[in-house]
């Protein structure tokens, strides 16, 4: 299989939740391992066109919800979990 198509394959139904603080990422990451999401990777994403190191938001990416499905079909809890934190969420 074409790389680029196992990556998009592998991501299919991912959620992107995005958070402007490191550690408000890492503990949300750590919250949703517990709730059962995999595999809540915390990603580091400089804002398309800056420069500035201090311009960076978080990403925990999240492929797979507790119910063993793809995250997606958790996307609106996914979203409000990062309102709390100032964020928001996306499906990939």
């Amino acid at each position: 299989m074409w790389e680029g198509a196992a990556m998009a394959e592998r991501t299919r139904g991912a959620v992107l939740v995005t958070l402007a603080d490191r550690e408000d990422a890492d503990e949300l990451a750590e919250q949703l391992w517990e709730q059962g999401y995999e595999p809540c990777r915390v990603h580091r994403d400089m804002l398309a066109g800056e420069d500035d190191a201090e311009d960076v938001d978080w990403v925990i990416e999240v492929l797979t919800g507790p119910h063993g499905g793809p995250a997606v079909f958790d996307e609106p809890h996914l979203a409000l979990l990062a309102e709390d934190y100032g964020g928001f969420a996306a499906a990939e």
